[in-house]
């Protein structure tokens, strides 16, 4: 019955020195980890409009699918990565007759999304989109433009390119393909 007794003041003393030792180190702990403050907020970049319209020289053919009677371009000196991840273009979409429209658009290669900013009229130059808000992409039979840029030339992996310069190599290797052509 001793060596009961004994045990059993020497396993309380044990737990009292244990809570003992760990109330300061609790202490030192913050009382509350909030996760949702410590992730960073997303923060769009302030965008400038393109300062001219595209120059024949700098549109770099983009394949979209067999299905579409339209042709697609990028002009290249507009590709930009900006710091908030957001990879931006001018898009020249031309028409199996011919006509053009040209706009300024982005994706957003964590979201998966893209967004329009503005189109270009012949007589008033670059016209700020009204309801300019992001989008998802979607791979559509006809026009995916957007899930084309997407998946195989700015956000491989669903991340953002190093660089604009691979972004147009990417095009540039595309348009050499049998079936861009």
């Amino acid at each position: 019955m001793r060596g009961e007794g004994l045990a059993f003041c020497l396993r309380a003393f044990y737990l009292a020195a244990i809570l003992l030792f760990a109330r300061p180190l609790q202490a030192q702990l913050p009382a509350r980890v909030d996760f949702e403050e410590e992730a960073k907020v997303w923060q769009e970049e302030e965008v400038a409009l393109p300062t001219h319209a595209p120059q024949e020289e700098h549109l770099l053919p983009l394949y979209v699918s067999a299905t579409t009677p339209h042709r697609f371009f990028v002009d290249g000196s507009t590709l930009r990565i900006g710091g908030d991840g957001v990879v931006r273009y001018v898009l020249v979409v031309q028409s199996a007759a011919g006509a053009r429209s040209v706009s300024f658009e982005g994706i957003r290669c964590a979201t998966r999304e893209w967004r329009l900013y503005a189109t270009l009229s012949p007589t008033t130059g670059w016209v700020r989109a009204r309801l300019a808000r992001w989008q998802p992409i979607e791979n559509k039979p006809m026009n995916r433009q957007h899930a084309a840029l997407f998946r195989d030339h700015f956000c491989p992996d669903g991340v953002p390119v190093a660089s604009a310069e691979a972004a147009k190599a990417s095009l540039m290797r595309d348009a050499q393909t049998p079936l861009a052509r």
